[in-house]
């Protein structure tokens, strides 16, 4: 598992599926384009909330975006590991999927603040995001990515992925998922560093009720919708 991108303090769901003007230079711009979509035309993100593959291509794709992978650019820009390439989150995500490779994000407190936009959450389970690890997170926001199958985990008190001296470059490894979602017990992450340092901590699962563990094992409200009409469908004669 690889990190997509690391953030600090109150990062806002506007962050992470901006409601702006549609930059041409940036993956949705460039899939407007090449399909002959004039860029007078390109509307808002907002206004093309209903075309998922514009709006997986805007998450993390805000123009004032920090990503702490990349401090000296502002926008949707990541590093790919253990490469390092410089590219776009989307670019990267995209990479990631191809090799099979499962990302997630780090944060510190109240991740997804901000307005409740669904979006920041569907985004960020199109782009593969498997689980978010923050110090805190914002109510709303926190229910959304359970709903998409997200997984969100919290540090420790007084914990966070700087105090443990994470750069975001490591390579995850998880203990004690199963039980985690199911019975809210603290999972064991292990991250190994591109020269052998290993770093363990434990982090809480944010799943607090019946509903929520039952949606986080089914891998989020879409594919339990779809377990549920499978399963009560009548058998064709």
């Amino acid at each position: 598992t690889r990190v997509l991108c690391a953030f600090g303090d109150s990062l806002t769901t506007d962050h992470i599926s901006p409601s702006s003007e549609i930059p041409v230079d940036t993956p949705a711009g460039q899939y407007l384009v090449q399909a002959g979509v004039a860029p007078r035309n390109f509307n808002t993100f907002v206004g093309r909330r209903g075309n998922f593959e514009v709006m997986v291509r805007g998450t993390f794709a805000n123009v004032r975006l920090r990503n702490a992978l990349t401090p000296d650019r502002e926008g949707g820009w990541t590093l790919h590991f253990p490469d390092r390439a410089l590219t776009t989150v989307y670019e990267a995500a995209q990479a990631y999927q191809r090799d099979g490779i499962p990302v997630i994000v780090l944060g510190g407190k109240e991740y997804g603040t901000g307005s409740s936009r669904d979006w920041a959450a569907k985004g960020s389970a199109l782009l593969g995001v498997k689980a978010v690890i923050a110090e805190s997170f914002e109510r709303i926001h926190r229910a959304n990515l359970i709903g998409m199958g997200v997984l969100p985990l919290r540090f420790r008190e007084g914990e966070g992925w700087c105090q443990l001296g994470l750069d975001g470059s490591e390579l995850f490894a998880f203990e004690g998922v199963e039980a985690g979602v199911a019975q809210g017990r603290p999972m064991r992450v292990i991250a190994t560093g591109s020269n052998g340092t290993v770093i363990r901590f434990e982090v809480q699962p944010e799943v607090r009720t019946a509903a929520e563990r039952h949606l986080m094992a089914a891998g989020g409200l879409p594919k339990s919708v779809l377990r549920d009409l499978l399963e009560t469908a009548p058998a064709c004669a």
